[in-house]
Parts: C-alpha cells; sequence; structure tokens
C-alpha cells in the first residue's frame, strides 16, 4: 500500500503538476477504443442520462469510431509518439528548468493526462514521493470548462481522498485573458506571417466547441473564448472583417455552439476569401484535433469551397513563450509559498522535521 503518510523526514519543497488531455497510447484501433472508454465515459464530458449514453457508448461508438479514426491518428503520429504526449512532456522539462534557475526554493514539476497515461493519480504519487508539500495544479485549458478543467479537478481531488496526509493545493482554472497568453499567441501569429504579401490573410480563431446546453446551465466556456479572440484581436489590431471566431470537433447530435469551423471555411471561400490564417487558441499543444482536423481535413473543405491555402500556426507547444507564460502563472498562483521568495519561511519549514523528531523523543 502506498504510503501517504506526513513527509516528516524530507526536506519540503513546492509542486506543480501540468494536465493536458490525453490520447491514446498507440495509433491503433484498440488502443484508441481504450483511450476514448475512459474519455467518453467521464460525466463532466457527456451529460446524457446515464443509461442512454452508455448504451450509445458500447453499442454504437467504441465498436465503430476507433477503426475510422485510426487513420488520422496514424497521420500526425511522431516517432516519439502523440504529438500532444511530446508537447506537454516538454513544455514540463521547459518550465522545470525555468523555474529551477529562477526561484530560490525546490520546485518538481510534472505533467499528466486526464485520460490514459501517464495518469494523474501516478503523478501525485510521484510529487508526494519527491517531498511535495505545496501543490499547484495547472490545468491546460486556457478558457474554462465544466467538461474540461473541472474533470481534471474532479480526478485530482478523487486521488487525494484517499491519503491520510494532503498538500496544500491550489489550482489554476482558467488563463483566457492572461497578458503572457494573449502576447505568446499574437507573437506565434506574426512569426508565421508571410512577410512578402501586400494584404494579410484572413485569421480565423478556432476553438474546441461544446453542446450549447451547457452554455444555458453557466458554463463560461464560450465567453471566455470569445473574450481570448477579443483580445487576440485587439492585439494584432484587427477588425472584425479581418477575423473570424469559430468552433470545431462537434460530436454526436446535440446542438453545438457555433459557427462550426468547417462551415466557416465554406463560407469565407464562397465569400471570395482566397487565403486563411488559422490559430487554435484554446489548445495548449498540438494534437489530432489540430493537425488533422484543422491542418488537414478543413484544409480540404476550405479548397473544395474555392479556396487556395490554409496556413495552420502551430499551439505554443514547450515554445519558450509558453514556458514564460507557465512560470508567471505559477509565480501568480504560488504567491506567498516560500519556494517563491527564499526567506526565513523557508529556513523555519526546513526545520520543522528536526522539530518534529525532537518532540518525539520528548514523548
Amino acid at each position: 500500500m502506498d504510503d501517504t503518510r506526513a513527509p516528516h523526514h524530507r526536506k519540503p519543497r513546492m509542486g506543480v503538476l501540468l494536465v493536458n488531455l490525453g490520447s491514446p497510447q498507440a495509433p491503433t484501433p484498440g488502443a484508441i477504443r481504450r483511450y476514448l472508454r475512459e474519455f467518453l465515459s467521464d460525466r463532466r464530458v457527456i451529460e446524457l442520462p446515464r443509461i442512454l449514453w452508455l448504451s450509445i457508448l458500447y453499442l454504437f461508438v467504441l465498436p465503430l469510431r476507433p477503426r475510422r479514426i485510426a487513420a488520422a491518428y496514424q497521420a500526425i503520429w511522431t516517432d516519439e509518439g502523440s504529438p500532444l504526449a511530446v508537447h506537454t512532456r516538454g513544455l514540463a522539462t521547459q518550465l522545470q528548468q525555468r523555474l529551477t534557475s529562477e526561484l530560490p526554493g525546490d520546485v518538481e514539476v510534472a505533467w499528466a493526462m486526464r485520460y490514459g497515461q501517464p495518469s494523474i493519480a501516478s503523478r501525485l504519487a510521484h510529487l508526494r514521493d519527491a517531498g511535495v508539500e505545496r501543490l499547484l495544479v495547472i490545468p491546460l485549458y486556457p478558457q474554462y470548462s465544466g467538461s474540461t478543467t473541472a474533470s481534471v479537478f474532479d480526478a485530482v481531488t478523487r486521488t487525494l481522498q484517499s491519503w491520510r496526509w494532503i498538500p496544500e493545493l491550489r489550482f489554476v482554472n482558467a488563463y483566457h485573458d492572461h497578458p503572457a497568453y494573449i502576447a505568446a499567441l499574437a507573437d506565434s501569429l506574426r512569426d508565421a506571417s508571410v512577410q512578402a504579401q501586400d494584404k494579410p490573410p484572413h485569421l480565423v480563431m478556432s476553438f474546441h466547441g461544446v453542446p450549447e446546453r451547457y452554455i444555458e446551465q453557466g458554463d463560461p466556456y464560450f465567453c471566455h473564448a470569445h473574450k481570448t479572440a477579443r483580445l487576440l484581436a485587439e492585439s494584432l489590431e484587427l477588425d472584425g472583417p479581418h477575423y473570424s471566431v469559430s468552433f470545431q470537433s462537434q460530436f454526436g447530435k446535440a446542438k453545438w455552439v457555433g459557427p462550426s469551423t468547417s462551415d466557416t471555411m465554406t463560407r469565407l471561400a464562397t465569400q471570395g476569401i482566397h487565403q486563411v490564417q488559422v490559430i487554435c487558441p484554446g489548445f495548449a499543444a498540438d494534437c489530432i484535433e489540430t493537425l488533422e482536423e484543422i491542418q488537414i481535413e478543413n484544409a480540404e473543405i476550405f479548397k473544395a469551397a474555392g479556396g487556395h491555402a490554409l496556413d495552420y500556426v502551430p499551439a505554443l507547444n514547450a515554445s519558450d513563450r509558453h514556458v514564460d507564460l507557465m512560470s508567471q502563472l505559477v509565480q501568480m498562483h504560488a504567491a506567498g509559498w516560500p519556494e517563491l521568495h527564499g526567506d526565513s519561511a523557508q529556513a523555519d519549514r526546513d526545520a520543522v522535521p528536526a522539530r518534529v523528531a525532537s518532540l518525539q523523543r520528548t514523548h
């Protein structure tokens, strides 16, 4: 059984856990089926009546969908594995190096996937074993949604419920309007711009979609997405006719927020716009939704409707800009913790194990 006792005899430190959505372990129908079973069984993701949805999931989705989308995963897979896992791991590695150089106290950075591997439970155990007493969880979803951000909170707290001793816990629930996030997106677009053009391409900001009823029930995701888009457009000095906001990845027969990205591509092409630049601000790292759905599928839709070229701007991934943003989020949300200051508070915390041992000998 895991040892979840208080870490009296270990040097205390701060932990940072980056959490992304997840992906299959391999681009095969079997691995995709296992991933989809976990993902689509989450009550936060699918809010239909349980018996109805499980019947659909096991009778139709899991038997059919993995084979349909295996080719899409194979098209974007890398020698190192899933792009989402590769970029998330790279971001955590770079953030560890940055915080180690920037902060006076000990920090341990780990990464996990909400669905699939490495699991949140396994990475929490790693952080516990590393002596983490203060934990900051950063879901890599800039815009809050109950179907994503809240699901990470569920998984973290479900694991901690089984521990006798739990770390001090802080949780980032959104950063859709953080200045460093907007600046990073704007800079990535400027870098990707084609300098030789007399007229810049129309910009499409494509966010992951959610069912409309989630918004009607109070989910702020739609508002967060539009605020991100507005701030990004202002940063780039774009007015309304020169950019569009759309939503992708609809699933099932429910009514989703719109307009859809595929409909937007068709509309722009039929209006005589021959080149579009697409960025997906809701995705912290490239994955099947960006590399296959946007860069391949929607590019074909745009060209079939009369467009000439779709230029996809990569997600922030493990770029220096992304590391800058994560470092700022850590230092903002961990304010007051001794690892950020290196003052007498850290010395006091380091002295705790010795004091505890002295008290144990006394009694």
